[in-house]
């Protein structure tokens, strides 16, 4: 349900900056959501579409790029992605010292207005 929450700061920041730049309409956001964000598309869309009417983005479309989960080894330096079954361990020498450097961030990464 936090989704409920997202959406509404999406909107509240497309808006924001649509106002600031003169913008009559919004055409497009794009969103960068990582892997270990715990976003559902499905319920951004749904709640983008719903909380858009009657504002400068209805009718606007709602981009979601994936940002897959990636960590770093403290022990050898390696980097590589996460699978969902994988605990966070080295996929080089399994160690568990390792840094989390994407997959948990999410943020409007731009708006398309006229």
């Amino acid at each position: 349900m936090h989704e409920l929450g997202l959406t509404q700061s999406i909107l509240e920041i497309a808006l924001e900056h649509a106002a600031k730049n003169g913008a009559e309409r919004i055409l497009k956001v794009k969103v960068v959501a990582g892997d270990l964000a715990g976003v559902i598309d499905e319920s951004l869309q749904f709640y983008f579409e719903y909380l858009t009417r009657d504002t400068l983005a209805d009718g606007a479309g709602l981009v979601i790029e994936h940002v897959p989960a990636v960590i770093k080894c403290g022990a050898c330096g390696v980097t590589g992605r996460v699978t969902q079954q994988q605990v966070f361990t080295c996929p080089q020498c399994d160690a568990l010292a390792v840094e989390l450097i994407a997959g948990r961030e999410f943020y409007v990464d731009s708006i398309e207005v006229e």
